[in-house]
């Protein structure tokens, strides 16, 4: 599947490429090393933020932590 801007495609084929692979060969036989694809992660994931930042969009919400803290709603609830 294609990304959802030309652009980022080729980023986004590999980090799909590299996250098929981990799945099947890593994580479905007990092995949860999660670093592997990371790099190809935060490429493509970069590539998304530059285009959607050149788009106008402000992503400083994004861009915060959430999880954890004391705006974390769900956070209450799953202890």
């Amino acid at each position: 599947m294609d990304s959802v801007c030309e652009e980022c495609t080729d980023a986004k084929r590999k980090y799909d490429s590299c996250f098929n692979n981990w799945f099947s060969d890593r994580y479905l036989r007990g092995k949860n090393d999660l670093d592997q694809c990371d790099t190809l992660y935060k490429d493509y994931q970069n590539c998304l933020k530059t285009y959607i930042e050149e788009k106008g969009v402000d992503l400083g919400d994004i861009s915060q932590t959430y999880l954890g803290t004391t705006a974390d709603k769900l956070g209450d609830q799953m202890k």
